[in-house]
């Protein structure tokens, strides 16, 4: 069995756990940036549907038995542009998947956080916080994602693939 964890986002991580053995593959989410086409001259960031589809390809193989589960986007009016980028992002992902043949549950990051991160689930608990202990868990447990976790600044993919893998958050 293998577990496959999307942190949801442009500035995501993709995790994926097996049964077989134990962390298999952590990277970040693939995108591109092109221009926005609105009035204000921008960039967007979008994912990079061919490397993504590739990269699970990859983990997937050929018909081995996988889990797959997308962190749910962030949707919050007060931050319209980050949560425009999520969903669009996660309607990506989803479109990804479907194409792919592959089934997957929707999960609130509180869920995967739980039990794992210290300070999740505690009144007045900052991301920042949050992703500080992500990333120094991350590299205590999956040494051999250290450069790829500092670098993205967390290990969300790779603990959420652990986390449901192991079964504590089902």
């Amino acid at each position: 069995m293998v577990t496959i964890f999307i942190d949801n986002g442009t500035t995501g991580s993709v995790g994926a756990y097996s049964s077989w053995g134990g962390a298999v593959a952590f990277f970040e989410t693939p995108i591109i940036r092109q221009q926005d086409y609105t009035k204000k001259k921008q960039t967007v960031s979008r994912l990079d549907v061919s490397e993504f589809m590739t990269k699970l390809y990859y983990i997937v193989g050929g018909d081995q038995c996988i889990e797959v589960i997308l962190e749910r986007p962030l949707v919050n009016p007060k931050m319209f542009r980050t949560s425009l980028n999520a969903v669009r992002c996660y309607e990506a992902t989803i479109t990804v998947l479907e194409a792919m043949r592959i089934g997957y549950r929707v999960v609130d990051s509180k869920e995967w956080q739980r039990g794992l991160l210290p300070s999740s689930g505690k009144k007045g608990t900052d991301s920042a916080t949050l992703k500080k202990e992500s990333m120094d868990i991350g590299i205590r447990m999956f040494p051999e994602f250290e450069e790829t976790i500092r670098k993205h600044k967390d290990a969300d993919g790779i603990l959420g693939a652990y986390a449901f893998h192991k079964g504590s958050n089902r």
